[in-house]
């Protein structure tokens, strides 16, 4: 059965995608009331306000799709690359959201860099999954995860505005992480991936 996040996700989408294609503002009114029950929902069972969690989603408006996540897997030997948030002070591989005008390859070698301080070039596309359908944390945003094998190309270890650490860590020995942006099952079967280059994507 899907949770209340799951249904409250799906009202706000609808609301979203039937404000951008509806003209008749009697539509239009059951449509944002469609997304103010989905944001009351959500406050029932949050400490976030009803209003906060609004306009949060409507950030954006047009048709609804998930967002973009990309992560870069470095491997060396058996350690692989993490970075430590600032945000949570916990560790991940890098990555974040692709930005308008970017491939997907490009996204991940430009957080890469801006995260960890180095260049890199990518392998593979290891797998495309569905945040919904692993072990992450609830989110309000409904978003897919793109995940690159990549080598270390040049640079240094150098932090930036988001991250306050960059260091190898033995694949078998994780830190603590920041399971919003990757878990330790994923960074192990990323490591079978680098491995095993020739294994075709995984998708959801």
């Amino acid at each position: 059965m899907p949770s209340n996040l799951d249904l409250a996700r799906r009202l706000f989408a609808l609301s979203q995608s039937g404000l951008h294609f509806t003209p008749q503002e009697y539509d239009r009114e059951r449509y944002r009331e469609v997304a103010q029950i989905a944001a009351d929902l959500l406050a029932n069972e949050s400490q976030h306000p009803s209003q906060k969690l609004h306009d949060t989603w409507f950030v954006e408006d047009g048709y609804a799709t998930p967002k973009i996540d990309v992560r870069g897997a470095i491997y060396r030997d058996d350690t692989v690359l993490l970075v430590r948030e600032t945000m949570d002070g916990l560790w991940t591989l890098p990555g974040g959201w692709a930005d308008v005008n970017d491939s997907p390859s490009s996204a991940v070698l430009k957080e890469i860099e801006q995260e960890s301080g180095f260049t890199a070039r990518v392998i593979k596309l290891a797998a495309l999954y569905d945040r919904n359908q692993h072990e992450h944390p609830p989110y309000l945003f409904h978003a897919w995860k793109a995940f690159f094998i990549c080598e270390i190309t040049g640079g240094a270890p150098r932090f930036s505005n988001e991250t306050d650490g960059v260091q190898f860590y033995p694949v078998a020995d994780l830190p603590g992480l920041s399971t919003g942006r990757s878990t330790a099952t994923q960074i192990r079967r990323m490591y079978e991936h680098h491995l095993h280059r020739d294994w075709p994507t995984e998708f959801d």
